[in-house]
């Protein structure tokens, strides 16, 4: 049997396992690989030391690698399950960071009256900044831009129309 032919009659979990494998092998880490599904999100942990070559420059490698991912797990197009690779915690930590941010230029937009732009994001952390935001009823979120320059701004709430 062929390597393409083994792929084939892999799960998506399996596959996102065997491609972590791959590229912790290349990279030489000293890692485990954990995968689970859950709730449509296929995620893929890689933990161990050194793993900062993995992350990358401001997550330009991990982010690198769940695009891939998307693409090689399935391979037929887009799915409903959406896959997350995730290194010693990265995903949280970067998370925290950008809620932190947004409070920040929410509360800037507020006190000042003005909208605020944020510094370009991959969609995956702009959805989580609009999000975070949605709850606040004194500002609101959207996306302008095009790819990979697509920026978040956040505007104060007119409740003077309401």
């Amino acid at each position: 049997m062929s390597t393409e032919e083994q792929e084939l009659d892999l799960s998506p979990a399996e596959a996102l396992e065997e491609l972590l494998e791959e590229i912790v092998d290349d990279l030489q880490l000293d890692a485990s690989i954990e995968v689970e599904e859950r709730d449509g999100v296929l995620t893929g942990r890689v933990d161990g030391d050194h793993v900062g070559l993995f992350i990358g420059r401001h997550g330009q490698t991990i982010d690198a690698v769940q695009h891939l991912a998307q693409r090689i797990v399935f391979p037929d197009g887009p799915s409903a399950v959406r896959v997350v690779i995730d290194a010693n915690g990265y995903r949280e930590r970067r998370a925290e960071a950008l809620r932190g941010e947004a409070d920040d230029a929410a509360d800037q937009a507020v006190s000042t009256g003005r909208s605020v732009e944020l510094d370009p994001l991959p969609a995956s952390e702009r959805r989580i900044v609009h999000e975070y935001l949605r709850d606040r009823d004194d500002v609101e979120t959207h996306s302008e831009g095009d790819e990979p320059d697509r920026y978040l701004v956040i505007s104060p709430r007119s409740h003077g129309s309401e």
